[in-house]
């Protein structure tokens, strides 16, 4: 197993976070486009084409167009960017997530080398961390599991660093213990896990009781982390909001209703 670079980071921050992370030097991280907030002098950034895990390394470039390839199925770019530290002492790097959440730091070894993961929660990683797409093997599960049905797998022994929504709480679940819960509440498990997607209740529930028909339902043993907030919840209310403001509806919250700022203050 490839050993990845080993890092020093502190979480800073409540409800909004981001995670500061030392390098020294010749040190590197992998992350997606758009997460880095602010980076030391010294410390340079370079696109790579897929994850620079070097596991696709022998395989000729098809290999390494495939390997890339996975991560475009699960909506991600084929390039990522590397941080190195091209200085002579450490230096400092963070990375902050999108939206209102936390930041889950995860030593990948401590889990038996495997993680699978929402596929947009990744937010960095040590380099020599890979990250591929992980179909679930369950037809049920490919078609009514929403947020849960395509994830990432990311593989080596190292730190990572995932972005969740609101709370995130973690749960060991025992042998043969059966755990449900909503596809887009799921963050990460271990990849002994076994990930399912069932129907619950009845159409009627469905249609008029406000939750969903299918839920995920995990059987351990192995651990999962779960989200209180999902970002497609998050943007689903955000809109349904935003919708009723714009038919003059009552806003929520809001002591003008559906009344714009501009109409209050007028147009000029």
């Amino acid at each position: 197993m490839r050993k990845a670079v080993d890092v020093e980071y502190v979480v800073h921050g409540d409800d909004m976070q981001f995670v500061e992370i030392m390098l020294d030097p010749a040190e590197s991280l992998i992350a997606e486009a758009g997460a880095m907030m602010y980076m030391d002098s010294n410390i340079n950034m370079d696109t790579i084409f897929g994850d620079g895990s070097g596991r696709d390394e022998g395989k000729g470039l098809m290999g390494k167009v495939l390997g890339a390839g996975k991560r475009v199925v699960t909506g991600e770019s084929l390039f990522m960017t590397e941080f190195i530290n091209t200085g002579s002492e450490r230096r400092a790097i963070a990375f902050a997530g999108p939206y209102p959440g936390k930041i889950v730091p995860l030593d990948i070894g401590d889990y038996g080398g495997e993680i699978i993961c929402q596929r947009d929660s990744f937010l960095c990683a040590a380099k020599g961390i890979a990250i591929e797409i992980a179909f679930q093997k369950n037809l049920g599960t490919g078609l009514f599991g929403g947020e849960g049905f395509i994830m990432q797998r990311l593989e080596g022994d190292g730190l990572a660093f995932l972005h969740a929504g609101g709370t995130v709480i973690k749960k060991d679940l025992n042998p043969g213990e059966v755990f449900k819960l909503d596809t887009g509440c799921l963050v990460a498990m271990t990849n002994t896990v076994n990930y399912n997607v069932e129907m619950v209740g009845n159409i009627k529930s469905a249609l008029f009781g406000g939750e969903g028909l299918f839920l995920a339902t995990l059987r351990g043993p192995g651990t999962i982390w779960m989200q209180s907030l999902p970002f497609s919840r998050f943007a689903r209310k955000i809109y349904s909001v935003g919708q009723k403001g714009k038919s003059g509806g009552k806003g929520e919250g809001s002591l003008l209703g559906g009344i714009g700022l501009g109409d209050f203050f007028g147009n000029d």
